[in-house]
């Protein structure tokens, strides 16, 4: 078996791709070691002691080191945990079933108002189609919290959560995709 790494615009994190499905569905952040418990595989990461961020996608791990840590010297260390995860079959979850764990792409924090329901499929179905599909390919996620007064509220995960160029992401990429395609979009934020 044989795991690729790409960086991401997050210098703090790189992405894993071994070459098979990581998650069915969905996605799952772990942020920190109590978190990991979750999962064996991210609390064997966390358990390196420079990792502050596992991001599990459909076909990547995301894995963010600590400050101060070089990639060079951690990036041996994670590569040997996935391989020796994956060549054995280890279940990704505890209890073995990452059916409960997924991240549901409409997770509503902000109750949307009724009213604004054509809208919200509009935008949620930008963010599904061209704003996902992008992100994914640079180590993350985002996820769509809430519409409310012309402003669109979107959390982001993995490599992009706490990246350098995340503000630039959701302000110039995100917002001027969103405002050409739903004029009822004024802003967006991060939640």
């Amino acid at each position: 078996m044989f795991i690729e790494t790409e960086t991401t615009p997050n210098p703090a994190t790189l992405k894993f791709l071994p070459g098979r499905q990581v998650m069915p569905a969905g996605t799952r952040e772990f942020t920190s070691p109590e978190d990991a418990a979750a999962s064996p595989l991210a609390e064997a990461l966390f358990d390196l002691g420079d990792v502050t961020g596992v991001f599990f996608g459909t076909g990547f791990i995301s894995v963010t080191a600590a400050p101060g840590v070089e990639w060079p010297s951690l990036r041996p260390q994670v590569v040997s945990i996935l391989l020796d995860h994956f060549v054995s079959e280890a279940p990704l979850f505890a209890g073995g079933s990452a059916a409960g764990f997924s991240v549901p792409a409409e997770d509503d924090d902000f109750g949307d108002d009724p009213a604004d329901a054509d809208i919200v499929e509009q935008i949620k179905e930008l963010i599904e189609s061209r704003v996902r599909p992008a992100v994914a390919n640079d180590g993350g996620d985002i996820v769509y919290r809430g519409f409310r007064e012309g402003v669109v509220y979107l959390s982001m995960q993995g490599a992009c959560s706490g990246c350098p160029s995340s503000s630039a992401t959701l302000k110039q990429g995100i917002e001027s995709l969103l405002k050409h395609y739903v004029p009822e979009v004024s802003e967006v934020r991060a939640a």
